[in-house]
């Protein structure tokens, strides 16, 4: 059985494991070297409590090995940003295609919504129909491609971006609450 929880520090290893083929062989990340364990807790314990961070294990004890992740982020540095975020999956290969990234990433967008975020966004490389499929599976829609902005394996990459509402927008708009606060959410 898949179970969902908030990834800790020590999952930063597997976290790293899971991260590092994507960056080395795919283009789903424009990364080139691969962030070990160390800069994975780093990067981690960046979100300050506001942004999830949630992990797929294959067991509902904690014994059970991690096999995707997903996480939010920060969207732009500047504070007229602060209640859209970004969103990021990351599978084994094993686990692609078999139902663990939709369950994983529903949870985020359950989580985010019930923090208070009003949007998400997906940066999505192009082509990958897999991953819009997982995207407009949880209620994002194409909101616009940059054309030829990236650069790797020799090809240029085009990005395309998916936004979610979470919320609708208020005035004022309520500051998100912290991931630490509530927790992981499944609906």
């Amino acid at each position: 059985m898949i179970a969902i929880r908030a990834a800790t520090p020590e999952d930063a290893g597997s976290i790293a494991a899971i991260y590092a083929p994507h960056v080395l062989t795919g283009t789903a990340s424009f990364e080139i070297d691969p962030p070990d364990a160390r800069a994975m807790r780093t990067r981690m314990a960046s979100s300050d409590g506001l942004y999830p961070w949630m992990v797929a294990t294959n067991g509902e004890v904690d014994g059970g090995g991690v096999i995707g992740y997903a996480y939010a982020s920060k969207f732009r540095d500047r504070p007229a940003y602060r209640y859209v975020c970004e969103t990021s999956i990351y599978l084994t290969d094993a686990s692609s295609g078999s139902g663990v990234g939709r369950l994983l990433y529903a949870a985020l967008v359950d989580t985010l919504r019930a923090q208070g975020f009003v949007h998400a966004i997906g940066a999505i490389t192009l082509p990958n129909d897999r991953s819009i499929k997982l995207h407009e599976a949880v209620g994002f829609r194409r909101a616009g491609v940059y054309r030829e902005v990236g650069f790797k394996h020799g090809q240029w990459i085009d990005v395309g971006f998916w936004q979610c509402q979470l919320n609708e927008p208020t005035l004022p708009p309520a500051e998100p609450k912290k991931f630490s606060d509530v927790g992981v959410v499944r609906t």
